[in-house]
C-alpha cells in the first residue's frame, strides 16, 4: 500500500503544482496574445511553437513517470537542493511575467517601434524567462533523482531555445530597438559576455 506520504506521490503532487501553474501561465499568455494582437504587434516564427508546447507537457508526464517505473529513490542530499533551485526559478519566472505584465506570452510578439522592457531582471539579462525554464528543467526531475529525464528534456529544450532566441532576437532587432538597448547584455547568466 502506498502511504500519502511516500516521497513519489509528493513528487507527483509538486509536477501537479507545477503542471497547474503553466496551465495559469497559458490562459495569461493567451490574453496578452489578443491584446497585443489588436494593438498590432507581429508574431514572429509561430512554426517552433507546438514543438515546444509538446516538449514542456511530455515533461511534465516523464518527470513522474521515471520515478514510478524506474523505481527512483528520493535522496535528500540531491532533493533538497534541486527543490530550492525549482522555487528559485518560480520566482524568477513569476518576476519576469510581472515585470512584462501585458507583454508577456508564450509565443514571440513584438509591438513595432516600442522599446524593450529593461527594468526587473531584464537589467541584468536579455532572457530571464529562458534562465527559468532551463533551471526548471534540470532541476525539477532531479528532485526525486529522475535524471533520464532531466537528461533528455535539458537537450530537447537546448534544441528548442537555439532556435527561439535567434528568431526572438531577430524579430525584435528588426521591429524595434532591441540591439541597442541590450547590446553587451549577456543572454543567459549575469555576468557572462555577450554571445551571438
Amino acid at each position: 500500500m502506498i502511504s500519502i506520504l511516500d516521497t513519489r506521490v509528493l513528487f507527483t503532487l509538486l509536477v501537479a503544482l507545477v503542471a497547474l501553474g503553466r496551465l495559469i501561465e497559458l490562459r495569461i499568455a493567451a490574453r496578452n496574445r489578443r491584446a497585443l494582437l489588436a494593438r498590432g504587434a507581429v508574431e514572429a516564427a509561430p512554426g517552433h511553437y507546438r514543438w515546444m508546447v509538446l516538449q514542456h507537457a511530455a515533461f511534465l508526464v516523464c518527470c513522474p513517470l521515471e520515478v514510478w517505473l524506474l523505481g527512483r529513490p528520493f535522496l535528500a542530499w540531491l532533493g533538497i537542493p534541486m527543490l530550492i533551485l525549482v522555487v528559485l526559478a518560480t520566482g524568477l519566472r513569476y518576476w519576469v511575467i510581472t515585470t512584462l505584465d501585458g507583454r508577456w506570452t508564450t509565443r514571440i510578439l513584438v509591438l513595432p517601434g516600442s522599446s524593450p522592457v529593461t527594468g526587473g531582471p531584464y537589467r541584468f539579462l536579455r532572457h530571464p524567462n529562458y534562465l527559468a525554464v532551463i533551471t526548471e528543467i534540470l532541476a525539477l526531475p532531479l528532485v526525486h533523482t529522475a535524471w533520464l529525464t532531466a537528461i533528455v528534456f535539458s537537450v530537447l529544450n537546448g534544441l528548442i531555445l537555439c532556435v527561439r532566441i535567434r528568431a526572438e532576437e531577430a524579430a525584435l532587432s528588426r521591429l524595434s530597438d532591441y540591439g541597442t538597448v541590450f547590446a553587451g547584455r549577456s543572454r543567459l547568466m549575469p555576468g557572462a559576455p555577450e554571445s551571438r
